[in-house]
């Protein structure tokens, strides 16, 4: 007995020691948030105060200690991010995820961003203050690089440290400019179903902009061949461990709307969801200058940001700035491709990518005057024909370390607009308010006009010298509002009203966000601080209760089950809510994917209608085409000598719904609640291994929302009727110039994305809850809550 209980101890011991040591490490790899530290480089003294969330409040006696600064704190919490989101443009995933990054590296590296950014940084003004300001960024993580504690991801995963440049600055603008588009994933799945099925099945998708109902007022060959690109660059997008942008929200009041005489300004970008989140919050001050930003993990200025003086945030513009194009080989050269004006040569790039733990691969991209091709970059290609891909953003000059550092050292709205032009792609909804009583809505982006006849939601003939004919304007022909008589600006990813009678052609998102935001915005003359940060969880959809009614209306009672007759009793009663426990937005949900898989999926395949489900054209065309008695969808193309009709495939639809929720939920219906389908769980590319899941991601937590309604949770379709949720607001601001110094804002998950600091996860529930926090610019305020860091020239 004795020898067991001495066995038990040093068993216990041992366990004991063991948690001792992991404390230990997790307590020596938490960033330091107080103390002294030298810093190269940094001519006088230096403090940050770190306040109760995490935010680094950097007050220096110049800008460029205070950027060196910044990138030293920045790469202490977020050096990872970094680390991952500067190798997807240049093609680096496979060094450390090995071969099943390849695909992606693939794609990216032969893309050409890195390229790109190779000849922007040649160009750029080396004695700017722009210039000088992002080296001093670099320095600063490159110094904690050298001297700083290396982030587990590092140990896990075997990756070495490598000093950060200006073209892993470029890069990351880069990559965060693709991630914006939706013709890369549009296009080809268009052109698919046209060459397959014909004209009459695109009549429902509105491709001459008729379903832009709601529009953002100005003031001032039949193959399959094409699908494999959209297929496979969905994937890539969807798979990459760096989130996506996909949406967001913004509106400005102007004083004449307020309680308090003030413009407040309002923002919450939508971008995919991953762990660390995509911002990282600082707070700087120096004897001439003050900004409160958010920046991209490895870029020096911020992409949205505020001081006493102006606030600015984003949306994207969803306008359209990829083409592609389908070349002809010279049947007597393979080196060369038709143009308008002969054959000419290809353009080639070899390329080489380093795969953990595999031998190199090495290959050639090709391109023409057009750009990459495809076939050369993409699995599954299978015509002989190439397809090259045209992007604005490698195409035209595009100065994406000046605009954000204009953008955040404007002196009025003149030379805001100034940084808003010299952004070629992405194209952005720009926004703008500031303590003097101006709004703006601005776009950027270099925008063109094409002939009439072609339409370039389709793939383009790249040798006929006509499609790729583009009139390029000037930036005044942007879209783009300036102290509007109506008193607000809003952006919620819609199509803007003609310009010169042009509609900008586009993937804009459908009217229901932005609907809701004009019915709330316009009849209140009040409002506050605290009205937009409810506005802005608002989970109320004006478009699907109309939806709804149009479905039901379809519907033949005689033979309803109870459960059914309940389930439709809800539905009438629904006013378009998604709060946690409705029951409405579960039923809904499951009821408009069986419609759209009734409806499409026999003509498009399970592949091709998966596609589709990831495109904005769907969620544009669900409410027209499902009141549409003659859309050519309604027939089943698999039932012989029959022709389903609307009234025939809605009923089916709910049936099937019914069935599918009783057996996923229990047959009563008041148990049905959105909570217990509709969650989110933050991931961290670690957190895909199931024993590093609990350590990595945030989550799961039960949330509010839907896709398309102010709080925007995206999520995608399964069968399963488990609605994952994708993506949403990346952060929610509030900017109140009546009360600046307590402006307000959250974070998906943190302020770090260091595993072991309490600032990992500790805004996620708030999050989760609507709740916000202050954004702090009163020094005496941040002292008191705040530790200390210090940072000392080295001698």
């Amino acid at each position: 007995m004795k020898i067991v209980k001495k066995i038990l101890l040093l068993i216990l011991g041992f366990i004991v020691i063991i948690a001792i040591a992991i404390f230990g490490y997790g307590f020596y790899l938490k960033p330091t948030y107080e103390g002294k530290q030298q810093l190269k480089n940094i001519q006088q003294e230096t403090t940050v105060y770190f306040d109760d969330f995490g935010v680094p409040h950097i007050y220096a006696n110049s800008q460029k200690d205070a950027m060196t600064a910044l990138g030293y704190v920045h790469a202490q919490d977020r050096l990872w991010q970094m680390e991952l989101i500067r190798r997807i443009a240049p093609g680096r995933l496979s060094e450390i995820f090995g071969s099943k990054a390849l695909k992606t590296d693939t794609f990216f590296a032969g893309l050409g961003i890195d390229e790109n950014s190779e000849k922007a940084i040649a160009k750029l003004d080396k004695n700017s203050d722009a210039y000088q300001l992002a080296l001093a960024y670099v320095d600063g993580i490159n110094q904690y690089m050298e001297e700083g504690k290396t982030p587990i991801e590092f140990q896990i995963l075997g990756i070495k440290k490598e000093k950060f440049t200006l073209k892993d600055v470029h890069n990351i603008f880069g990559y965060m400019a693709f991630s914006f588009a939706m013709a890369q994933k549009t296009d080809p799945l268009l052109t698919n179903i046209r060459d397959r099925l014909g004209a009459d099945y695109l009549k429902d998708f509105g491709l001459d902009g008729s379903l832009g109902t709601t529009q953002l007022k100005n003031f001032d060959n039949k193959s399959n061949k094409y699908t494999e690109i959209s297929k496979s660059l969905t994937s890539l997008l969807e798979n990459s461990p760096v989130p996506a942008f996909i949406g967001s929200n913004s509106w400005v009041i102007a004083p004449q709307k307020t309680k308090n005489g003030k413009v407040i300004f309002a923002n919450d970008p939508h971008i995919a969801f991953s762990q660390p989140c995509t911002w990282y919050e600082a707070h700087i001050v120096t004897p001439d200058y003050e900004m409160y930003g958010y920046y991209l993990a490895g870029t020096p200025f911020p992409l949205l940001g505020h001081n006493r003086e102006y606030a600015y945030g984003l949306t994207m513009f969803e306008n359209d700035d990829i083409d592609f194009f389908q070349e002809q080989n010279n049947p007597k050269n393979k080196n060369q491709y038709k143009t308008a004006n002969g054959f000419q040569d290809y353009i080639k790039r070899r390329k080489t990518i380093k795969v953990k733990d595999s031998s190199d691969v090495v290959f050639d991209v090709r391109e023409t005057q057009h750009g990459p091709i495809m076939n050369d970059l993409l699995d599954g290609i299978k015509d002989k024909n190439p397809v090259a891909m045209y992007w604005i953003f490698t195409q035209q000059n595009n100065q994406m370390l000046e605009a954000p550092y204009l953008l955040s050292h404007s002196k009025n709205l003149n030379d805001f607009r100034i940084g808003v032009s010299l952004i070629a792609a992405p194209g952005l909804n720009i926004m703008y308010g500031d303590a003097k009583g101006n709004i703006a809505w601005n776009t950027s982006g270099k925008l063109y006009k094409i002939d009439k006849t072609i339409n370039s939601n389709f793939i383009l003939n790249g040798t006929n010298g006509k499609d790729d004919k583009k009139e390029f304007l000037d930036f005044s022909k942007n879209p783009h509002a300036i102290n509007p008589s109506w008193n607000y600006i809003y952006s919620a990813n819609n199509q803007p009203e003609a310009v010169d009678g042009y509609l900008y052609p586009g993937y804009y998102l459908p009217q229901d966000r932005a609907k809701r935001i004009v019915e709330l915005l316009e009849p209140k003359n009040n409002w506050t601080k605290q009205d937009v940060e409810k506005m802005l969880n608002d989970n109320t959809s004006s478009i699907t209760s109309y939806i709804t009614t149009n479905l039901i209306a379809a519907l033949d009672s005689k033979a309803f089950s109870n459960t059914e007759n309940q389930a439709i009793s809800m539905l009438k009663k629904w006013k378009g809510s998604n709060n946690l426990k409705d029951i409405a937005p579960t039923i809904y949900q499951k009821w408009i994917y069986n419609y759209l898989k009734n409806t499409f999926q026999d003509e498009l395949g399970e592949i091709h209608f998966n596609l589709l489900l990831s495109t904005h054209i769907l969620k544009q065309i669900i409410e027209p085409q499902s009141k549409n008695e003659n859309s050519v969808w309604w027939d089943n193309i698999n039932t012989k000598n029959k022709k389903e009709t609307r009234v025939e495939i809605l009923n089916k639809s709910f049936h099937q719904a019914i069935v599918a929720l009783e057996k996923q939920l229990g047959k009563d219906v008041n148990s049905w609640t959105w909570n217990r389908v509709h969650t989110v769980e933050h991931q961290h590319p670690l957190g895909q291994v199931a024993a590093l899941r609990s350590v990595f991601n945030v989550g799961p937590f039960e949330v509010p929302g839907s896709a398309e309604v102010i709080n925007n949770t995206y999520f995608n379709f399964t069968d399963n009727g488990e609605y994952q949720v994708k993506g949403g607001p990346s952060t929610r601001r509030v900017i109140d110039f009546s009360d600046i110094e307590n402006s307000t804002s959250i974070l998906p998950t943190g302020q770090s994305g260091n595993p072991f600091s309490k600032h990992y996860n500790d805004q996620a529930e708030m999050y989760a809850t609507g709740k916000f926090r202050k954004m702090k610019l009163n020094k005496e305020e941040i002292i008191k809550t705040s530790t200390k860091l210090v940072f000392i020239p080295m001698k």
